[in-house]
């Protein structure tokens, strides 16, 4: 129970454990010793000692776990703040010990020790950053930009297990030698750097039949190396390679290449993509993590000359570990059907790549991905099982430790060593060591002693998510788990323990999920109260067993097998049916810091609460052991018999010296009277309870407050919003009324160019409705499109419009009254009746108004010709894009779609028929086709007179766009440009009294 010590951690006799145990949880006298508000335990005997407060204990007897609180601080402050801000961040943390010794709660070393762990992780951490850096501009002698698309060949060892996705290749190469190369052309004679062993071959690889297709001997004349011409030392540079494959059969030859092999290979220079829009995802970052700053991205196998090492490295142990997982997941895809066996590999051996996209999902949406990652569970469960049998092979307690612990590591690196399964396999061994010593185990003092090491190792890890759900969880079942224990005693202990942990388990990690992945589903307690302990203890060990027994005995490994996959039928129906009930998940936008760290106090407050208010209610002040005086003992008055403080009748006083006893006529009332104020003497009067329940209703009112304004996070304050989001070649809108409403034009999407091979297709394809446009809504906290307008069912507008009809829910769908004919079109609307989105054709003329400050108005397209009761199909979906003008707290923007010249001229005359003439010029034009020639005329500016325009293109797109005679036209017209392909997402912030202008790349405020 949290707060309460037993004897044994205080070298106390054990006897002595009951009263210690006592006195610590309930006692309230200051210390006699110190003076402090510490507690004071009182020996049997009657000897007084200091005890300081749980606060006081953690500091001053968990000094590693202090120190590395203090080091997560340290580098939490140096990752977020630079300059004066880092500094001012860093003096107040550092007041803080110092205030703590002042007080007298912990003693000055401890003091100076915490200081100089703040200190010591902010400075490692700004020596790592500064190490941080790419060495090729300087080695190569050119600017970052110059490098960009730059061809070079290059040199170095392969890092990382190499992996492929339909026909694309990827590995990590530490890179030691890189010279620049023509574009497209291959040096006359490589050879791989070594230590005086290595491969010299042209750009075709020689069969010899050695495993690589290359002489390893022949290359051990290779002390001297020829690249192209400048090549330049860059020794630790690490570099991600993607090899685009160009035929099937390079397959077999990508296969071959092993980490530790020497390569060499031509590709093409280029920086990671960062952020494009504001919340998005940052590649470039992510990789700077993994202190990767290029990418080398080559064409076929022939860009790649591989050898495999010529003697034994330290790397070759990681080299037989990726062969002895590919072993085992060849074996798992050997025993289990698809999609069986890419779930049973990433359940038992951590291998994620091959897991179905729509299982992943399926999981996430219930929050039960970390059963499909290896982590703290299974590490625990493969413990025991050793521990078991080795116990049973009679093996000593001491051997069967030892062997134990050295057996760990070997399961982490088959397990894929990810920061979930480390941590969990440091804690183990640490454990284990000390149960092997005798020593003290203290969790959080194991914990602190792992989290310490991977952050010196490598302190980027603590900005990786895994790492700090892992941490942060078992932090948190091991601190709050004791609190809220207490609230279920009145069930059966095995699932009170286990609601307690899940409950908590739910509860921590809360914040972390909704700040990455934007979403929590209400159902997912249920759902890992019932499906972890099925998963864990059933599916888990007979993939195992199956995986065992497959080289020993066939015939019972494929059963076991076959049992498994009967079990994961159930698991998987089951998810998919919980999933049914969409409104119990719900989208969250990512909180602050500030709001995270609230939130843990805020809970930590109503569990102790309630578990002390719980406490007082169900704990005796006394023991039954304990002799209380009969003073203590006051019973009310009974008719004809006063009775005094001493239950004696008073009436009997004067006979207090006879020897016998004078027992009153009513004596069995008095008996039970006595025996009542026994009973309400042991329990305590309604005060501390009354406190405690007043504490726990004010913490959990807090809570409810600051969920909900999580829940209800934006805040426009009587302005309105619209973000031209950056979705590459494609359109993509969001549209926020001063009222509160969401409207989203277009989706974007991914466009593909026929049909492709079967092998060339990939598990999980980048698709921009997905990985882009509904992780951007979720991440601001959208819970609900009150419309989406699709202008027209163009693939780069209505594409991504998929993955957010199946992501957030949608009131109404607003479309051209068209038809595309086309199989993703058809989808796109399948889907929409199917979720009971209410469907609208609009035409020239309609008008939504969605709040009093916003108006939209329809101009485009015509309405159908008389009779026409069904949509039709049209080809040309540009001419028929949907345009309106768009009016929101006085300010106009006009919206057009990818409409051409014709419609142009077509709502320029039916203004002209309708003697109309815009009150006022447009603020904002959204600048139709992405800028191309066909539309935007001088005409049409002319009539609107925009103030400013936004085209929306991609980078370096195929298309030209925009087109430079559309961006001549907006020059003359004094139209002041803004290009998602130059400055990222546009987000305009709109008041009454003007336009706030905000770019995600370059500009800021305007």
């Amino acid at each position: 129970m949290d707060g309460i010590w037993t004897g044994i951690e205080y070298g106390l006799p054990s006897g002595e454990e009951p009263l210690l145990t006592h006195m610590f949880a309930f006692a309230g006298v200051l210390c006699r010793c110190c003076g402090s508000g510490g507690r004071e335990l009182v020996h049997a005997g009657g000897k007084r000692e200091c005890i300081y407060l749980k606060g006081e204990i953690m500091m001053n007897r968990r000094p590693l776990l202090s120190f590395t609180i203090c080091w997560v601080a340290g580098s939490a402050a140096s990752c977020m703040f630079s300059g004066r801000s880092l500094l001012f961040c860093l003096a107040g943390m550092l007041l803080l010990p110092a205030i703590w010794a002042v007080s007298g709660s912990i003693r000055w070393r401890m003091a100076a020790v915490l200081i100089m762990a703040l200190i010591a992780a902010a400075l490692y951490w700004e020596w790592n950053e500064a190490r941080n850096m790419s060495l090729l501009p300087e080695a190569l002698g050119q600017r970052t930009s110059e490098l960009y698309e730059a061809y070079v060949t290059a040199a170095g060892v392969i890092a990382s297990p190499v992996e492929r996705d339909g026909d694309r290749v990827d590995f990590k190469v530490k890179l030691s030698r890189i010279g620049l190369s023509q574009s497209g052309s291959y040096a006359a004679e490589v050879v791989v750097e070594g230590t005086g062993k290595g491969a010299i071959t042209g750009p075709e690889t020689v069969d010899t039949g050695s495993e690589t297709g290359v002489d390893a001997e022949s290359a051990t004349e290779a002390d001297k190396r020829v690249l192209a011409e400048g090549e330049v030392e860059v020794a630790g540079e690490l570099a991600a390679v993607q090899i685009k494959l160009q035929e099937e059969n390079e397959i077999a030859v990508a296969a071959q290449w092993q980490r530790g092999d020497r390569v060499v290979i031509e590709g093409e220079l280029k920086q990671p993509q960062t952020a494009r829009n504001f919340g998005g995802f940052d590649y470039r970052n992510y990789l700077l993590t993994n202190r990767i700053h290029w990418l080398l991205k080559g064409s076929g196998t022939a860009s790649v000359t591989a050898a495999p090492p010529a003697s034994w490295e330290p790397s070759s142990l990681l080299r037989w570990n990726d062969r002895a997982r590919s072993v085992l997941g060849a074996e798992m895809s050997r025993l289990f059907q698809e999609p069986h066996a890419g779930y049973m590999k990433g359940l038992v051996i951590g291998i994620q790549e091959e897991l179905n996209p729509e299982t992943f999902k399926q999981f996430s949406q219930l929050g039960l991905t970390h059963i499909l990652a290896i982590s703290g569970m299974h590490v625990a469960v493969y413990v025991g099982v050793i521990l078991f049998l080795l116990r049973r092979c009679r093996f000593t307690r001491e051997t069967a430790l030892t062997v134990t612990l050295l057996l760990v590591p070997v399961y982490v690196l088959l397990s894929g060593a990810g920061p979930s399964v480390i941590r969990a396999g440091l804690m183990s061994m640490i454990a284990l060591l000390a149960a092997r010593l005798g020593m003290l185990k203290d969790g959080m003092n194991i914990l602190a002693a792992s989290a310490l090491m991977m952050l010196v190792w490598n302190p980027y890890l603590l900005l990786s998510v895994s790492f700090q759900l892992s941490f942060l969880v078992t932090a948190g079942l091991m601190v709050y788990t004791p609190l809220a224990a207490p609230l279920f005693k009145g069930l059966p202990g095995w699932l009170g323990s286990a609601l307690s942990v899940t409950l908590i388990a739910q509860l921590v990690s809360f914040p972390l999920t909704i700040y990455y992945f934007n979403q929590f589903s209400l159902l997912s307690v249920a759902a890992n109260l019932l499906l972890v302990p099925f998963i864990t203890f059933l599916v888990l060990p007979l993939g195992t067993l199956a995986l065992l027994l497959g080289r020993v005995w066939n015939a019972a490994a494929l059963l076991t097998a076959q049992c498994a996959e009967f079990l994961n039928n159930v698991t998987f129906a089951a998810v998919e049916w919980v999933n049914g009930f969409t409104a119990g998940v719900l989208i969250w936008a990512s909180p602050s810091f500030l709001w995270i760290c609230l939130y843990y106090g805020l809970l930590y407050g109503l569990l102790y609460a309630l578990k002390r208010r719980t406490e007082f209610r169900l704990v005796p002040q006394f023991m039954d052991d304990e002799t209380r005086p009969l003073s203590e003992l006051e019973q009310p008055e009974a008719p004809g018999n006063r009775l005094g403080k001493s239950g004696i009748n008073s009436n009997n006083r004067s006979n207090s010296n006879n020897t016998s006893r004078n027992y009153p006529p009513n004596s069995a009332a008095a008996a039970n009277s006595g025996r009542a104020a026994l009973a309400f003497q042991a329990f305590p009067q309604a005060g501390p309870t009354r406190w405690f329940s007043l504490a726990a209703v004010m913490c959990a009112a807090g809570l409810a407050l600051l969920l909900y304004r999580g829940y209800n996070a934006e805040r426009l304050n009587g302005a309105g919003a619209i973000s031209y989001l950056d979705v590459g070649q494609g359109d993509s809108i969001l549209i926020t009324t001063p009222g509160g409403a969401h409207i989203l034009v277009d989706g974007g999407g991914t466009v593909s160019f026929g049909s492709r091979e079967a092998w060339r297709l990939r598990r999980s394809p980048f698709e921009v409705g997905a990985k882009t446009l509904l992780p951007l809504l979720k991440q601001r906290g959208i819970h609900r499109l009150d419309a989406v307008i699709l202008t027209h069912g163009d693939q780069d507008h209505a594409g991504g419009l998929q993955a957010v009809l199946e992501g957030i829910p949608v009131s109404a769908l607003l479309f051209n009254g068209t038809l595309t004919g086309k199989e993703p079109y058809t989808k796109l609307m399948t889907t929409a009746l199917a979720a009971g989105v209410r469907l609208y054709p609009v035409q020239q003329g309609m008008v939504l108004a969605s709040d009093e400050a916003t108006r939209l108005n329809f101009l485009w397209p015509e309405p159908p010709a008389d009779g026409q009761a069904l949509p039709e199909e049209v080809e040309d979906q540009n001419h028929e894009s949907v345009v309106f003008r768009l009016e929101m707290n006085g300010r106009g923007f006009l919206f057009t779609g990818d409409m051409d010249m014709a419609a142009e001229e077509a709502i320029l005359r039916s203004a002209q028929q309708a003697a109309f003439t815009p009150s006022r010029p447009i603020d904002v034009l959204k600048v139709a086709h992405h800028g191309s020639k066909t539309a935007t005329s001088a005409d049409w500016l002319a009539f609107w007179k925009p103030g400013a325009a936004v085209i929306s293109a991609g980078v370096n797109n195929l298309y030209g766009h925009p087109n430079s005679g559309v961006l001549d036209r907006l020059a003359d017209a004094n139209t002041e440009i803004y290009r998602t392909d130059q400055q990222g997402e546009i987000q305009l912030r709109v008041h009454k009294k003007g336009i706030a202008v905000r770019c995600k790349l370059g500009e800021t405020m305007k």
